[in-house]
């Protein structure tokens, strides 16, 4: 009995270190894509403090390429949209996959804490302690 209940236990708590790992790409993630966020922010207002005699350069590879304000502006404007996107996408299914799986290791652990406290009158050990 005491062994099942200890098994049961390790699961519940490989799950929570899974969710953690996962919990935690998440966040990287969604730092990165703030940090994009933020950076074209910054471009795009800085587009807008330009006029139209200014000359627009765009980085490819090693090569500084000459570029049409408005293509900037709508190139910045597409990148923006695609990045809040992908920020709400992973929200999304960060609040989906988290409330579900933490809903069901909570229901599973709460379980496994209740038999273990029924295991506890019966003088079962799964703590360790004396």
């Amino acid at each position: 009995m005491a062994e099942q209940i200890q098994k049961k236990l390790q699961g519940e708590l490989e799950k929570y270190q899974q969710l953690q790992k996962d919990l935690s790409r998440s966040v990287t993630a969604r730092q990165k894509l703030e940090a994009q966020l933020t950076e074209n922010n910054i471009v795009k207002e800085e587009l807008e403090l330009l006029d139209a005699t200014n000359t627009i350069f765009k980085l490819m590879g090693p090569v500084l390429v000459k570029q049409e304000m408005e293509e900037a502006k709508t190139t910045v404007g597409k990148r923006l949209d695609y990045i809040t996107g992908e920020m709400w996408q992973a929200l999304r299914a960060a609040d989906a996959g988290a409330g579900a799986t933490l809903g069901a290791a909570a229901r599973d652990a709460g379980a496994a804490a209740a038999g273990a406290a029924a295991g506890a009158g019966e003088g079962l050990n799964i703590l360790g302690y004396p």
